[in-house]
């Protein structure tokens, strides 16, 4: 599978003259809910012999129009980049969110696309996404706009999962809990972490609980707190650990969280090595304990704690 085209913004795009199948959507986390919408793009493009792209934006709107209290995202650029690569889809244009841009009438959106897209065929989108200035225009305005400009536009009903919408505000929610199984069912993918491994204070070590310390600052942080995780490096390896993500209140408090890894088996990268780390459960928040030997007493329960959970998952 060849990477996708990527374009910053709908004034650089330059694609083969076949018809375009066009997703549209922020698209943080690429849950469920949006894969969907996306695979039919995909799918539709592959029966006509057209191409499957995608729509996104950055910043997120709510930066532009509550700057002081806005939307903190899953996941950065770059990797909604990655996964939207990995679903198949031929290209990737990142419009800018600008002032200028939020102001597109939504009854002159379509005309806009279609100016800076000929080749438009269809416009893909999930069933509640809104569009334009004041986020005025709907899925009916979008099909009545579609028609006069020859287009199909193909809306996906929304996903539920246990009753509730699945959604990427419910997702953030899940997160920044701590209910990883929860968040890992509506993304359809364990939530993960992808850095470098970087040196630390070998604290770990000294204790007889050698860690892996991950390079990796979200913007939306998860619950600080003490995970079952899977660990794969750049060689596919994987193996399973148990991760401390927070900021260390028993033995310095940082001014940032630090991702640490302590893995159940044999070693799977050193400095230097890129590692992306897969949250699979939540074991317990993040404590401040009197003094080391009451940290390493309890790093021990928390090693067996996940022992105890990847054991159960593989007998069911």
């Amino acid at each position: 599978m060849s990477a996708p085209l990527q374009f910053d913004g709908l004034d650089r795009v330059t694609l083969p003259a076949r018809p375009l199948h066009l997703a549209i959507g922020m698209f943080d986390g690429v849950h469920l809910g949006h894969q969907s919408v996306i695979e039919a793009a995909i799918h539709s493009a592959r029966r006509s012999g057209g191409l499957a792209g995608v729509l996104t934006f950055w910043p997120h709107p709510s930066a532009l129009f509550r700057p002081e209290n806005a939307t903190k995202l899953i996941m950065s650029p770059a990797i909604k980049r990655q996964m939207l690569g990995g679903m198949g889809i031929d290209f990737i244009i990142e419009q800018n969110f600008t002032r200028d841009y939020a102001q597109t009438e939504a009854h002159a959106f379509v005309g806009f696309l279609k100016g800076a897209l000929p080749n438009l065929a269809a416009i893909y989108v999930g069933e509640n996404w809104r569009f334009g200035r004041e986020r005025l225009g709907n899925v009916k305005l979008l099909v009545e706009e579609g028609q006069k400009h020859g287009l199909s536009v193909f809306s996906a009903p929304g996903l539920k999962h246990n009753g509730a919408a699945i959604s990427s505000s419910r997702i953030r929610e899940l997160l920044a809990a701590g209910e990883m199984t929860e968040a890992n069912a509506l993304l359809g993918y364990s939530y993960f972490s992808s850095g470098t491994v970087q040196p630390g204070r070998q604290l770990g070590r000294t204790i007889g609980f050698p860690t892996l310390n991950l390079a990796w600052e979200p913007e939306l942080r998860p619950r600080y707190g003490v995970y079952a995780v899977t660990v794969t490096n750049a060689d596919g390896e994987t193996g399973e650990g148990v991760a401390n993500y927070g900021v260390r209140p028993t033995v310095e408090t940082t001014a940032s969280p630090l991702l640490e890894v302590h893995l159940l088996g044999k070693v799977l990268a050193t400095y230097g090595d890129a590692v992306t780390v897969n949250w699979m459960h939540f074991l317990r928040p993040e404590l401040k304990f009197g003094g080391i030997d009451e940290l390493r007493a309890q790093i021990a329960l928390d090693r067996a704690n996940a022992v105890d959970f990847f054991l159960k998952n593989k007998s069911t």
